[in-house]
């Protein structure tokens, strides 16, 4: 069942999202070359807990991060862990915090130092995907509508979305009804109503959407080996435009 937020619970929501947003904000700030992955991943559980919050992911369903940190190839769910950034890696961040009852997610693709057009590419129609997405996040419209525009802007650009895995529903759990594919035929899914929150999450990769699960059940990479990029707000349908909770504020 899709849960439709109250003005109060909306609030509660903002208030994770911004907390959610400012972490993802701060690992994005420490990608660079010589720095750790598993640095980057406490450095993200001390301040969602120095605000009070949760991390979402720390625990869920086994895994054993605060944060994913997905680099080059590994499209989400990467496992925190000693590895060192180099020099060229795209390095992609999914966070979630929880406070008050209610969750936050969001995620981006950040460079590490000096990385190559091709890769700067894909980050940049991973994002714009998602903003191409969203201009259908309107009351009366579906949620394919989404997903439709996901598709046709990732696609127009050489690049192909993720089947496997999807968006969703986010509130008082981490992942709610409804899911939000970034494919699909316009049209579909459910109806948008006001008070829905959703994380709108494209996966992108540079080749064939193909992917695998590898042994450790979490890592998650391109079967052909091409880079991926993901870009995520959690975001709240309203009588107008979508709003985003996922935002740093000051």
């Amino acid at each position: 069942m899709i849960s439709l937020k109250s003005p109060r619970e909306i609030d509660l929501m903002r208030k994770a999202g911004r907390i959610t947003a400012q972490a993802r904000a701060l690992a994005g700030s420490m990608v660079r070359p010589g720095v750790s992955t598993l640095e980057i991943d406490t450095a993200v559980r001390k301040f969602i807990e120095s605000k009070g919050a949760k991390p979402s992911f720390l625990g869920y369903g086994g895994f054993p991060g605060s944060a994913c940190i997905s680099i080059n190839d590994v499209v989400i769910h990467g496992i925190p862990d000693h590895r060192r950034l180099q020099e060229g890696d795209i390095v992609s961040i999914d966070v979630g915090a929880y406070i008050g009852g209610f969750h936050g997610d969001c995620a981006a693709t950040f460079p590490c130092g000096t990385i190559s057009p091709e890769a700067q590419r894909l980050i940049d129609v991973t994002e714009q995907s998602f903003w191409e997405g969203i201009k259908m996040a309107r009351t009366g419209n579906r949620v394919y509508d989404i997903s439709h525009a996901v598709q046709q802007y990732v696609e127009a650009n050489g690049c192909s979305v993720v089947r496997d895995f999807v968006g969703h529903g986010v509130g008082m759990k981490l992942h709610e009804a409804p899911e939000v594919p970034n494919f699909g035929p316009a049209g579909h899914g459910p109806r948008l109503q006001a008070g829905m929150t959703i994380a709108v999450e494209p996966m992108v990769c540079a080749g064939d959407w193909r992917v695998k699960v590898l042994k450790d059940k979490w890592t998650t990479v391109t079967a052909d080996g091409s880079l991926a990029a993901h870009y995520e707000n959690t975001i709240l349908i309203t009588d107008g435009e979508p709003e985003v909770l996922t935002c740093p504020g000051e």
